[in-house]
């Protein structure tokens, strides 16, 4: 076969390396919380802990850290003796500060339709979640793998999870049969919480089925739990299966934060796998909040009347950090929507904006320039004049992305 022509290094760079600077205008800037990045960086290299205790203690902690930071490689810890738990900050220091009625999320689903929620309804839902997993037997420490759609049912399960000190694995709600099995495994996970379908464009994905294939045959887990989303609902014939709602209805909404280490676990998520088998990376409570609070206040300078758009899914990182718990750390509203980002029409991003007055987006290189593909026309027929930050990340964002975006 003829060899195919390599771009040389020089083109390359090209692509890699725009040399235009773009500088956000004077007003904005001075609005701000975060004026001179310069400054921030060269105050944080020449006192990182003096830095990083100063983010620390604008939060909640049951007991202080006596030491900001630790590393004997490969091995490093944040807060040392510190004492928390993150959903105490996402929650309780919310409603306590007067954001008890104030909407935390806004979920949108393919359909049109909308659910609402405030920090005072989330912190009863996650108190009556936490509780019903206590009721099957979870404990401090245990893991609970999450196999859910994006919904806020699924956010509550991973707060709940978090409030009782369980650490939760969630696995994005597209993974094949074996990918899940493998993470339950992995994990040891006694409890799996699930849905019946999830959806994507259009067509329902059997969630359920996928769970039930997966576990069979397992000994560890214990209890499925099941979000039935759909009329008639399906039946739950299998002895360990339980109803999401069932579990919860007669549960107390109180459900008294667990006092947890800074370092103790919060989180397990794996990666990818494109580079070998999946690996669980594991996630704490003390340091992944000051740091995700520290960049939802700083970098997105997320403020009291924003609604912040993220486009990512609960199954990634990123839904992780803000979906879930930087924005509530932070006291947003939080926009997020089930489905993909151009279905039941290409310009459902720009509709979607334009219908909750969305402020500060985040989304991935990759949709903005499926935005570039269906043209400049759609995105000018709506009023995105709410728009104040446009954020992405995920993979490099080619020059040609970034001048149609500003422009």
């Amino acid at each position: 076969m003829p060899s195919q022509a390599k771009p040389s290094e020089e083109a390359i760079s090209q692509l890699l390396h725009g040399k235009r600077e773009l500088l956000p205008p004077k007003n904005a800037k001075n609005e701000t919380r975060l004026k001179d990045f310069d400054a921030e960086c060269k105050r944080a290299a020449d006192d990182p802990e003096a830095f990083w205790a100063e983010i620390a203690n604008e939060l909640h902690w049951h007991e202080p850290w006596t030491k900001v930071f630790d590393w004997k490689y490969p091995t490093f810890e944040w807060f040392i003796g510190g004492r928390c738990n993150i959903t105490y900050n996402c929650l309780d220091r919310q409603v306590k500060a007067g954001r008890r009625n104030k909407v935390a999320y806004i979920f949108t689903k393919e359909d049109g339709s909308e659910q609402q929620i405030t920090y005072g309804q989330l912190l009863g839902l996650v108190g009556k979640i936490g509780n019903g997993l206590k009721s099957l037997g979870v404990e401090k420490g245990d893991r609970v793998v999450i196999y859910m759609p994006l919904c806020i049912e699924g956010v509550a399960s991973m707060l709940a999870c978090a409030r009782i000190g369980a650490v939760h694995s969630v696995v994005y709600a597209g993974f094949s049969v074996q990918a899940l099995r493998s993470r339950i495994e992995d994990a040891q996970a006694k409890v799996v919480v699930t849905a019946d379908i999830g959806f994507r464009r259009g067509k329902r994905v059997s969630l359920r089925s996928i769970v039930e294939e997966a576990i069979s045959g397992l000994e560890i887990v214990q209890r499925v739990v099941v979000y039935r989303r759909i009329q008639p609902v399906i039946e739950l014939s299998s002895s360990h299966s339980i109803d999401f709602y069932e579990l919860i209805a007669k549960q107390s909404p109180n459900c008294p934060a667990v006092v947890m280490d800074s370092e103790d676990p919060l989180f397990i998520l794996y990666t990818s796998g494109t580079t070998g088998k999946p690996k669980g990376v594991v996630h704490v409570h003390g340091g992944y909040m000051v740091g995700t609070y520290y960049h939802m206040t700083r970098f997105w300078d997320i403020r009291d009347d924003d609604v912040f758009f993220c486009t990512s899914d609960i199954g990634w990182v990123v839904g992780h950090s803000y979906i879930v718990y930087a924005p509530l750390v932070a006291g947003a509203t939080t926009l997020f929507r089930e489905g993909a980002i151009d279905y039941p029409h290409p310009a459902i991003m720009w509709e979607t904006v334009e219908k909750y007055r969305a402020t500060v987006i985040f989304t991935a290189p990759t949709a903005v320039r499926m935005f570039m593909r269906h043209g400049d026309a759609l995105p000018q027929k709506y009023d995105l004049k709410s728009i104040r930050i446009f954020s992405v990340a995920g993979e490099p964002l080619n020059p040609e992305a970034l001048e149609w975006l500003i422009g």
